[in-house]
């Protein structure tokens, strides 16, 4: 079972840690086989998994007013839970490029929902020397899709 660290803890604990970092970040605001499956396919890049999770006010600046569904804490108490995931530290602006510069990840992991070059973070993965890996959707499974129907 993961941890979920602060900043400061986690920079603490990969220097004690051998081998390859994998990243990956979002909202996590419900968990499906989707994100699931996206992990575990992180997990397999390398030996250590960081989750960086979207606080609340980042998740209601991204994706509006009625979310999150589910507070910061849990969001990441749940991800830590998850059998790929090593670590899980929330944070707080738009986009992960800073807690990804204090990581410096081998590999940024993130969804076919993106594409590389169209990422903030690519920039600052690269320059620490990582890459930027996307990885298939699974057909029929997000978030919004799952917000939507519930709705129904």
């Amino acid at each position: 079972m993961g941890r979920v660290v602060d900043l400061d803890t986690l920079l603490s604990a990969l220097a004690d840690e051998s081998g390859r970092v994998v990243t990956t970040n979002g909202c996590f605001d419900l968990l499906h086989v989707g994100h699931l499956r996206l992990l575990r396919e992180a997990k397999a890049m390398g030996d250590v998994l960081v989750v960086a999770v979207n606080d609340d006010d980042s998740v209601r600046r991204f994706k509006g007013p009625s979310r999150p569904l589910v507070p910061a804490a849990e969001r990441a108490e749940l991800v830590a839970a998850l059998e790929p995931v090593d670590y899980v530290v929330l944070f707080s602006e738009d986009t992960p490029e800073r807690t990804l510069a204090a990581i410096r990840p081998a590999v940024h992991v993130k969804g076919g929902d993106y594409r590389a070059q169209d990422l903030p973070e690519t920039r600052v993965v690269e320059e620490g020397g990582g890459e930027v890996v996307i990885v298939p959707l699974v057909p029929g499974h997000s978030t919004s899709d799952l917000v939507r129907r519930a709705g129904e």
